[in-house]
């Protein structure tokens, strides 16, 4: 993918990260993930022992509690908006254009000629324009609440594109620097939501020849196995024909 593809999936995706959040993993969600997939059994052993649990304890009891949020979804949540953030920051600093300086402040008095009426104008422009400049919302100028992700990715977005503001064009040092956190925002994102296309080997030989068996799923696919020796492919079905 293109550093400005991988900052669109994150601005878009990260909707569903918020939506997954407060949900159990899911075989099937968010793209038929291959990892889910391929752990479908051990976890629906480990949930149905866990619920068993659950229905034999007293909520006042010490000990394991359901948790209200996936903790690897907060987890790469976090972790990503702290990148763009750091990026963006990093990337204000070379590529920001300082705001137009303010005129020096003129005494008060009244314009009594036409020049004076003039010059008072252009006084008063100058110090508008320094204003507008300051204010201009385009800036990264955070000190306080940073933004939020998706809105640090478009902003990022907008200077990998070049859109129109004070800034700079980027050097290649900038470029790279957006492309390296970009992409590994987008992969951090898929892998939570277990989207990306994915290859797994599974550590049972092949029933037939005792090859290797690569598992291929995820970004939308349905899983399916292969062997590497003998050309065997499995589907969730079943042998495929």
């Amino acid at each position: 993918m293109s550093t400005a593809a991988d900052l669109r999936t994150i601005a878009t995706t990260w909707p569903d990260l918020n939506d997954a959040l407060g949900m159990p993993a899911q075989v099937g969600g968010f793209g038929r993930g291959l990892r889910s997939y391929m752990n479908l059994l051990d976890e629906t052993d480990v949930d149905a022992a866990a619920e068993l649990r659950a229905l034999e304890r007293d909520p006042a009891q010490i000990g394991q509690r359901p948790i209200p949020i996936r903790l690897q979804v907060y987890a790469t949540m976090r972790t990503v908006e702290a990148a763009l953030t750091e990026c963006a920051a990093a990337v204000a600093e070379h590529v920001q254009r300082p705001p137009i300086p303010m005129p020096a402040p003129r005494r008060a008095a009244v314009a009594r000629t036409r020049a004076e009426r003039v010059a008072w104008d252009d006084h008063a422009r100058r110090v508008q324009a320094a204003q507008d400049d300051a204010a201009d919302p385009r800036r990264w100028k955070w000190t306080g609440r940073q933004p939020n992700a998706p809105y640090t990715a478009l902003w990022l977005l907008a200077r990998v594109e070049g859109k129109p503001g004070p800034f700079r064009p980027l050097a290649d040092a900038q470029h790279q620097h957006v492309a390296r956190v970009a992409a590994e925002g987008r992969r951090r994102i898929e892998q939570a939501l277990d989207t990306g296309a994915e290859v797994a080997t599974l550590t049972e030989p092949c029933p037939g020849c005792g090859g290797t068996i690569q598992v291929h799923g995820g970004a939308g696919a349905s899983p399916l196995a292969h062997c590497d020796r003998c050309g065997g492919v499995w589907t969730e079905q079943g042998v495929a024909a």
